[in-house]
């Protein structure tokens, strides 16, 4: 049966004309037409009609960057530091199930208006273990009803987290004994998923999930400080031959950035694309500190990053050259790397995190519109994921990801009948406005609540089970013990001069 979705304001996208008093026609999971709602409705008066006059419609926005978790890392007690000291800290985080951690953490973000996703996950043990884990992911993937690229990926070195290579062995050489054997014991190598089992896991799983409508299986090697050349090469090598793509970590702290000349002799990306990496099917998270030949390679090559300005700025990493993006023409999309500004996955406040921290403070220099971040977040998302063409837009022949924002709030308590709905919608409306989501089509969130599974009984669930949950002790003393060292390690690092991408004041 055809459906009308109805609203105030029809955003199909982020260079199309807003639609006032529009609709969309829905069919099998597909947009056939855009129009006026009294057009579309007198042409198809047996059509059910979902939202109202108080309503925007736009596409559903795609979160380019994320990791899956019910609860997050300042709910497990771990703060927000430098990401080198904060991987440390991490270890105090207590196991949560996998399908409360999927389930509630992508409804989140369909409440967020998000539609797709790509989700860069681990391995959880031995291959029988992992298998079971990423089955069963996927599976509650399957039940939000939410489009994901699910990327898991695994570590071949760069266990401690000083660097890649040898650096564990040297890292390890500093700590006083007792310290160091008990870091050996916790991050040892052998315990988690080798290189090969990983890809012999992958070419399974890549077979097994071909073919389904909404989740796509895609390599995600965590970054070059973790996966070694010769790992990269078998994981690009085994992406090609799969069709799949690849996401991975680049220059996201100052301390990654320095990596490439002091390990490869050169810019980090310049190393990947040497090894035959980069590309339309390849994509990078962050990229905080791209130096200029970066940021040409990336638009020269199709490779796209996706920006996360609120992890940035919460890890201390720093603020992203979304500007000079924009201006080489690179694909730039928009992810929360679950770790938003508010601690909320609200992907409007990431939206509008990444407009206002990028509008300069002079006339002759660029800053971006709102459209151009709205662009990112569905155009240029779709382009990261390789569904430009049927995502990130309302166009006939796209699918049917739409969301309904109540603008009711927005407009509260008037607002100008010419404003532009668009604008409005991304300065001012928030993940508590989104009523209804639909996904190819179906109805996913329907007045404000997921369709596919109970939230009330998830949300229990979790919070019974993780008071039945022992803290981890040991491995939160052992954190505590070892972030000082690492603080030294890269501290005696030689510190080269910054010259600052962005420059928003002057102290003289």
């Amino acid at each position: 049966m055809a459906t009308l979705v109805r609203g105030r304001w029809v955003i199909p996208g982020a260079d199309d004309a807003v639609i006032d008093d529009g609709a969309v026609l829905v069919e099998g999971g597909a947009i056939v037409a855009l129009g006026a709602f009294d057009d579309l409705g007198r042409a198809h008066p047996q059509a059910q009609v979902l939202g109202s006059e108080r309503h925007a419609v736009m596409p559903g926005l795609i979160n380019a960057h994320h990791h899956s978790a019910a609860a997050s890392h300042v709910q497990h007690g771990a703060p927000d530091m430098l990401l080198e000291s904060w991987l440390k800290a991490l270890w105090r985080m207590r196991a949560t199930p996998t399908r409360l951690d999927i389930l509630l953490s992508a409804t989140r973000l369909l409440k967020s208006g998000v539609t797709a996703v790509v989700d860069l996950y681990g391995a959880a043990g031995n291959a029988e273990a992992t298998a079971a884990d990423w089955n069963e992911a996927l599976a509650a993937y399957e039940t939000t009803g939410i489009r994901c690229a699910f990327g898991p990926g695994v570590y071949d070195q760069g266990f401690m987290g000083a660097g890649p290579g040898d650096c564990d062995a040297a890292f390890l050489a500093t700590l006083p004994g007792d310290l160091a054997r008990r870091a050996r014991a916790m991050r040892d190598p052998e315990a988690g998923l080798p290189a090969a089992a990983y890809l012999e896991l992958m070419e399974t799983f890549c077979k097994a999930w071909r073919d389904h409508p909404r989740l796509a299986m895609w390599y995600g090697p965590p970054g070059p400080s973790w996966v070694s050349d010769g790992f990269f090469l078998k994981i690009a090598e085994a992406a090609r031959r799969h069709g799949s793509r690849i996401q991975t970590h680049v220059s996201e702290s100052y301390y990654e950035k320095l990596q490439g000349p002091k390990f490869w002799g050169g810019d980090t990306l310049r190393h990947l694309h040497d090894l035959g990496i980069t590309g339309p099917d390849f994509s990078i998270a962050h990229g905080v500190w791209m130096t200029d030949t970066e940021i040409e390679l990336l638009a020269r090559t199709g490779t796209a990053v996706s920006h996360n300005p609120s992890s940035n700025l919460r890890l201390r990493a720093g603020i992203a050259p979304l500007n000079a993006f924009l201006e080489a023409g690179v694909t730039t999309a928009i992810g929360t790397d679950s770790t938003t500004i508010n601690d909320d996955e609200d992907m409007f406040a990431e939206m509008r995190l990444a407009l206002r921290l990028a509008r300069t403070p002079t006339y002759h220099e660029p800053a971006p519109a709102p459209a151009d971040v709205f662009r990112c977040a569905t155009q240029g998302g779709a382009r990261l994921l390789g569904k430009e063409g049927t995502l990130g837009r309302l166009a006939p022949g796209y699918a049917a990801d739409l969301v309904l924002v109540d603008m009711t709030a927005p407009c509260r308590p008037w607002v100008a009948p010419e404003v532009d709905g668009r604008d409005l919608l991304l300065y001012r409306a928030k993940a508590a406005d989104v009523t209804d989501v639909l996904v190819d089509g179906r109805h996913v969130i329907r007045d404000g609540r997921p369709t596919g599974f109970d939230l009330h009984d998830a949300v229990a669930e979790l919070a019974a089970v993780m008071a039945a949950t022992t803290f981890p002790e040991d491995a939160h003393r052992l954190a505590q013990e070892i972030i000082p060292h690492i603080e030294a390690w890269y501290g005696a690092w030689e510190h080269p001069e910054r010259v600052p991408r962005t420059v928003m004041n002057a102290r003289v």
